[in-house]
């Protein structure tokens, strides 16, 4: 089984920064994928980034010249820097990896979540 646990989130201005964190941990033989999604109040989840182990990423158009996926293969852990944020960035913001387990199963697995609060 594989463990995400986000980190980084709060309350900021407008036109301030954050950066999120989502760590992996259990029985990891590789991550091909680790993305950022958002969900604020009433709307959908939304895919903001995402990046291989490659290094190849996607932005969603709203976050774009925004926020920065990147990710620490050697500790399996993905981070999101966002800057200019805007009041519609509020949202709970949930990490996402899918790779394979030592027991060669693949796996996707969810973070709990940290709130992201851009306001006045």
């Amino acid at each position: 089984q594989v463990q995400l646990v986000e980190s980084g989130g709060g309350l900021v201005q407008p036109g301030g920064s954050l950066r999120l964190s989502c760590a992996a941990s259990g029985s990891i033989f590789s991550i091909y994928y680790m993305g950022w999604y958002r969900q604020a109040p009433g709307k959908q989840r939304e895919l903001v980034a995402g990046i291989t182990s490659g290094g190849s990423t996607n932005y969603a158009d709203s976050v774009k010249g925004r926020f920065t996926i990147s990710r620490d293969n050697a500790k399996n852990t993905a981070y999101l820097q966002m800057n200019s944020l805007k009041p519609e960035d509020t949202a709970v913001y949930y990490c996402n990896a899918r790779g394979r387990t030592h027991s060669q199963r693949d796996f996707g697995s969810w973070g709990q979540g940290t709130q992201v609060t851009v306001s006045s």
